[in-house]
């Protein structure tokens, strides 16, 4: 059955996916009117907020970001820099202890930054584990150690809230040298995101994984085996090479007011590897006066690479709500470049505050597929056994023709495109797109590398497809799931699509 699928093309029987148990059918003339007065006052909804946005950042010159057409590197912000070397990092259980081996090894500072932190988290769980506050602390006696958090939520009711973030701070800092500062300079709503590591001016982890325990534990491997709780799927680089400079600028930048200290420019690095890589961020316009009109290049580059895409677009996000982003995918879902393209994302099956959102425009694309099946929304549970815990997806990956490549902590909403701060790191090298695509295929279709290495059309219809649409049975029906990739659960051609938009309003401003 194809995802979603409410029998208004395909003539099919089945029960329609919204339909609640117990109660008689929507006849079939008053179901398509329904599904239609949704996609209109959705469609219009969502065409406002599109107006509202080209309108600010058309006032700060950067109107320009919304029309990009091509995969390539954005021609304002940060220069993109040959010489890199590259490691992609899935999941906690490989990234958190490599983050601690690189810190253990730092000789002159460590900056870190995050939208929260929990000084308690084991970056490693061996007999010892390596706690972050012991670890910092341990560096601080003989380095400078900065660490840079937002102030947190101002009404308590969210997370993390100002109290959280300062009990947090004072916890890292009791009895250690390390220096740390909090910043909420981008508005009582929107907050700092980007999750940031610079060790020595030399290496640095740019990534969606936050050092924080809130939520649930990000170190998780790859075979997100159940263990009785949240399971996490994240994902980070490690860079060594010329780009590291713009992350270490970037803490320079943000660090000034907060910090009250005014640190040195740092010094490009020499060339470690072959990837030309940019850093691209969001930083709202007026935010920093060094940066008055602000910095949209995340959003530039997303939206000229979804637009260029020819063969496949590949998807990880815990949000999928901005309208400008899935418009661009509904009109290559509309008008595809041929009849092999694919559009497969993977978002959370619970997403912490936006479930509904996502939903909403999850039907949008459903419905600009039209029973084509190009268009593929799953997510992925932990299994042991007959038992399942659901595996938050919380990585912001995006992987066009297996040669645009961005990782970072960018949601595809509004927060993270317009108005939080974020940075995202973007690559057009084929060989680490492909690699990386292929690493994160091969673990959600629990298969080698090997295995997935063919020709993605055929892996989305023949292994994808079949397996996500089986386990989304099964799901249903109460049975154990045999594989940790499953379809979507709740979203047809109809759910959410007016109310999706309409909290979109509210949430994500």
């Amino acid at each position: 059955m194809a995802q979603g699928d409410e029998d208004i093309s395909t003539g099919r029987t089945e029960r329609p996916a919204d339909a609640v148990p117990g109660q008689a059918p929507v006849p079939r003339t008053a179901e398509r009117l329904g599904v239609w007065v949704g996609h209109a006052l959705g469609d219009r909804l969502d065409r406002t907020v599109r107006h509202r946005h080209r309108d600010e950042l058309r006032h700060v010159g950067w109107e320009h970001a919304l029309d990009a057409t091509t995969a390539s590197f954005v021609r304002e912000g940060a220069d993109p820099r040959p010489g890199n070397a590259v490691e992609v990092l899935i999941d906690g259980a490989e990234a958190l202890p490599r983050i601690a081996q690189e810190l253990s090894g730092a000789r002159s500072h460590v900056h870190l930054t995050g939208w929260f932190l929990s000084p308690e988290l084991q970056l490693t769980r061996e007999e010892e584990p390596v706690v972050v506050r012991n670890l910092l602390a341990e560096l601080a006696e003989r380095i400078d150690v900065r660490v840079l958090l937002w102030q947190g939520a101002p009404v308590p009711a969210f997370r993390p809230s100002r109290g959280d973030v300062r009990n947090a701070v004072e916890d890292l800092v009791r009895h250690t040298r390390i220096k740390a500062a909090v910043d909420g300079c981008t508005g009582l709503t929107h907050c700092h995101h980007e999750k940031t590591i610079v060790i020595d001016d030399r290496v640095a982890f740019v990534g969606g994984i936050d050092l924080t325990l809130d939520g649930g534990d990000p170190f998780d491997t790859g075979n997100h085996r159940a263990r009785g709780g949240i399971g996490w799927h994240d994902a980070a680089v490690r860079i060594e090479g010329p780009a590291v400079v713009d992350v270490a600028e970037h803490f320079r930048l943000r660090w000034r007011r907060p910090g009250r200290e005014e640190l040195a420019s740092p010094a490009v690095p020499e060339a470690a590897g072959d990837v030309e890589l940019q850093v691209t961020r969001t930083l709202p316009a007026k935010t920093y006066r060094a940066v008055r009109r602000g910095d949209y290049s995340i959003l530039a580059s997303y939206m000229g690479a979804l637009r260029s895409a020819e063969r496949f677009v590949y998807l990880e996000n815990q949000f999928l709500w901005s309208p400008e982003i899935v418009g661009v995918l509904i009109d290559k879902l509309r008008d595809p470049p041929s009849d092999d393209f694919r559009v497969v994302v993977l978002l959370p099956a619970r997403a912490n505050d936006g479930a509904d959102i996502s939903r909403g425009q999850i039907a949008a694309l459903i419905n600009a597929d039209d029973g084509a099946e190009r268009f593929l929304a799953c997510t992925v549970y932990a299994r042991a056994g007959k038992l399942r815990d659901v595996v938050y997806v919380h990585a912001k990956i995006g992987i066009v023709d297996d040669t645009w490549f961005t990782v970072g902590s960018a949601n595809l909403n509004a927060h993270s495109l317009f108005n939080d701060t974020e940075m995202n790191v973007v690559s057009l090298d084929p060989s680490l797109a492909r690699e990386t695509r292929l690493r994160l295929w091969a673990e959600h279709l629990e298969a080698s590398p090997e295995e997935v290495s063919g020709d993605p059309t055929a892996l989305v219809d023949e292994r994808w497809r079949p397996i996500a649409d089986d386990q989304l049975h099964r799901l249903e029906n109460g049975e154990p799931l045999t594989h940790r990739l499953v379809m979507l659960p709740g979203v047809s051609r109809r759910r959410r699509r007016v109310l999706g938009p309409m909290q979109s309003r509210l949430f994500d401003l």
